[in-house]
């Protein structure tokens, strides 16, 4: 059995993770390429259902979500990870286990993040207006206000999600896996 592959889709919240995986994988699927979503936002409630977004807590389920998509391409299965994974060392760890690992920056100015969150209605499992809240200071764990968000320092794909739609953002993705996993058979 062939290795799965993982992708993690990370950046600011309101960056467009969410939106991105979910084009990403209705275009891998238009070309018959079968890939997993995990979301972080889907699994903290089965982890941890009234999160406080510590740093303990995301120590435990960002690595559950490495560990996950570990299992999940070991057994020839394709991931795409949804996650901020607001510090290096989470998605480094998931580079560390998987051997058909490559991270997607999606690079967004923290002002237009926040402007998507102020207008968002659906929330794909996201708790709502947390950059409001950050900014009145009712939740200090944010990612680009409360706490750091460190963004990779050798991505195998940036995009600019202030100048792409998430489409062409998906495109370009899989243009990058393409290249990566399927060129060569």
């Amino acid at each position: 059995m062939r290795d799965g592959w993982c992708v993690w889709i990370t950046g600011l919240p309101g960056s467009g993770k969410s939106t991105v995986a979910e084009a990403l994988i209705r275009i891998l699927l238009q070309k018959s390429i079968h890939a997993q979503l995990l979301s972080s936002d889907e699994l903290r409630k089965v982890l941890t259902p009234k999160p406080t977004y510590s740093l303990e807590e995301r120590d435990i389920v960002y690595a559950t979500l490495a560990y996950i998509a570990k299992l999940l391409t070991q057994n020839g299965v394709n991931v795409v990870i949804d996650a901020t994974g607001n510090l290096r060392r989470y998605r480094e760890n998931a580079r560390n286990q998987i051997p058909k690992f490559m991270e997607a920056y999606l690079e967004c100015p923290l002002e237009v993040c926040i402007e998507r969150e102020s207008q968002r209605t659906e929330t794909r499992q996201a708790p709502k207006q947390i950059y409001k809240r950050a900014l009145e200071g009712k939740a200090p764990t944010v990612p680009g206000i409360g706490q750091p968000y460190e963004p990779p320092t050798n991505p195998e794909i940036t995009v600019n999600t202030a100048q792409h739609t998430p489409e062409q953002a998906a495109q370009k993705i899989l243009t990058v896996i393409l290249h990566k996993w399927y060129a060569k058979t």
